[in-house]
């Protein structure tokens, strides 16, 4: 009986024994890299040698090293190699800031790393990592997979064939075959790098990001993106497409809470609407999505498309937005109906969003170019529903030889081609005569010049009216030149080119040989022939 129970009795104590032993592969170990058992169902010790060390356990196993637990169905610790191989729902509990489960593991103690294997899953409380197999680095907190993974940290989904990630920063770099997800974009590239704390998304190689909200697609090769509050920062010539438009640019910020956006170093503006388009080039555009406006400075460009024609505008700054919603704020004059030509509605809430519901603002040196015209002034207006640009303050408009001034300009496009020019007060129009030192002068109030393929035809000047003509012959020689004030003076073109002039009520003038008079006097007042600011090619608009 004494036997029996003393066998009972050490049977009882065995594990208790195991908790407590500290054998010679124990001493081996640096003190707190030990791994200790905590709790086990069952023991099983197996000493085979002097190497091979061998405690296995099972049931509710509970293994710890320093601030890591370590939890299995059952488990195998080599004391002697400080390894513990774990087998059964799996889970690391590192300092209760980062959890790992799997079906196995192999930790190797001196190390502090682990190989997990099958359905593993890493959390920090705010993303979830899963895996097929991942090491684990505990001294760093670094989890590392090659074989695919998946994260998910709210409503973002990322996929790769390889992800490293970091639990102090809770940085998760992936590589290769990178997808990522929400409800309101997906992000496909080479590398990304996701902070599940801050859900900001990082890109080091080209990537690709579509918008289904927005219905927008970007391409960049470098920058970041704020999943959370839905902004970004991207560089290295990324662009943005969409429905309506490409944007490029050095570098791009946007909001999309907001809705401003700003681009930098050669943004590039392409409209995609054939019919109403226009592209704009700016080193700064700023654009609001919600009223649908741009702003562009630091040397800006607007080209408004027109088939071979185009008309290019450069100004110090450059404003468009919607001309409905300008409407509800200042009256905008419907300039066609003012005056005798066929009228064309402005816009109304139910056309709103058509493509012509456009205008445009021009300030400080503003030019304009087109193979047909040119033109300068200090601001402009531009709307393309009633196609007229209006110049204001000293404005000056170049067609052929001819050149027009006054203090206000407006011009009327028909078809892409200028149609109608009507000039506000001081109006002078000057023709240079074949190339040659003279000029033929029209002055008056107002002039009013009409236009046929995009070439003058006809101008007539109002008010206090007075014109220079130099009359030639067939051969282009001099005849005399003509003198005349009248209260409606009236030129007829041929090519551009004054060929005929009547004069209505009140008729003064006097005609002189060529030889017989000081031209010099003969000029108008306030003659200025200002071919020198005339833009002689597109490329002219852009110098000072």
């Amino acid at each position: 009986m004494v036997v029996k129970f003393y066998s009972y009795l050490i049977l009882c104590l065995l594990p208790v024994c195991l908790l407590a032993q500290r054998t010679d592969a124990d001493t081996a170990v640096k003190e707190g890299k030990r791994l200790d058992i905590v709790f086990a169902d069952r023991y099983n010790y197996q000493k085979i040698d002097s190497v091979n060390e061998f405690i296995s356990l099972a049931g509710r196993v509970q293994v710890k090293q320093e601030n890591t637990l370590f939890f299995a169905d059952s488990a195998v610790l080599n004391r002697q190699l400080n390894m513990l191989e774990a087998f059964g729902n799996v889970h690391i509990n590192d300092a209760d800031s980062i959890h790992t489960y799997a079906q196995y593991m192999r930790y190797q103690g001196k190390e502090k790393k682990a190989l997990l294997r099958t359905r593993v899953k890493l959390t920090d409380g705010k993303g979830v990592l899963t895996t097929e197999e991942l090491e684990y680095d505990v001294s760093v907190k670094m989890g590392t997979y090659l074989k695919g993974g998946k994260v998910v940290n709210k409503k973002s989904t990322l996929t790769s064939v390889e992800g490293y990630y970091y639990g102090d920063t809770r940085d998760v770099i992936f590589k290769r075959k990178v997808v990522m997800t929400d409800p309101e974009n997906k992000i496909t590239g080479d590398t990304l790098q996701y902070n599940t704390g801050t859900e900001i998304a990082t890109f080091t190689s080209p990537t690709v990001i579509v918008n289904t909200k927005e219905k927008r697609t970007i391409k960049t090769r470098e920058g970041y993106y704020d999943m959370k509050n839905k902004k970004a920062e991207l560089y290295k010539r990324s662009a943005i497409e969409d429905s309506s438009y490409t944007f490029t640019a050095d570098d791009m910020a946007f909001d999309d809470s907001t809705g401003l956006s700003e681009f930098r170093g050669n943004a590039v503006y392409r409209g995609k609407d054939t019919a109403q388009g226009f592209d704009m080039i700016a080193n700064n555009i700023k654009t609001n999505k919600k009223n649908n406006s741009l702003i562009a400075t630091q040397y800006p460009l607007l080209l408004i498309k027109q088939g071979a024609d185009s008309i290019f505008i450069t100004a110090d700054t450059l404003y468009t937005a919607k001309l409905s919603d300008l409407m509800k704020k200042r009256n905008v004059p419907r300039i066609r109906d003012s005056l005798p030509i066929p009228s064309t509605p402005l816009v109304t809430e139910k056309n709103a969003e058509d493509s012509s519901d456009k205008f445009f603002e021009a300030y400080f040196n503003v030019k304009i170019f087109s193979d047909s015209l040119q033109a300068a002034g200090d601001s402009l207006f531009y709307s393309l529903k009633d196609s007229v640009f209006r110049l204001f303050k000293s404005p000056i408009v170049w067609a052929q030889e001819n050149q027009i001034t006054g203090d206000t300009i407006y011009l009327f496009l028909k078809e892409k081609k200028p149609e109608r020019l009507f000039v506000f007060e001081n109006a002078m129009a000057i023709n240079r005569v074949n190339s040659s030192v003279y000029f033929n002068q029209l002055k008056g109030t107002s002039i009013n010049a009409l236009f046929t393929d995009g070439k003058i035809s006809s101008m007539r000047a109002k008010g206090n009216a007075a014109n220079v003509y130099y009359a030639t012959d067939e051969e282009k020689r001099f005849i005399g030149v003509n003198k005349s004030s009248s209260d409606i003076i009236d030129v007829f073109f041929d090519d551009s080119k004054p060929q005929r002039v009547v004069f209505l009520r009140n008729l003064e003038g006097k005609s002189y040989p060529m030889r017989q008079v000081d031209h010099e006097e003969l000029k108008l007042r306030n003659f200025k022939w200002l071919n020198d600011k005339r833009p002689k090619t597109k490329f002219d608009i852009l110098s000072n």
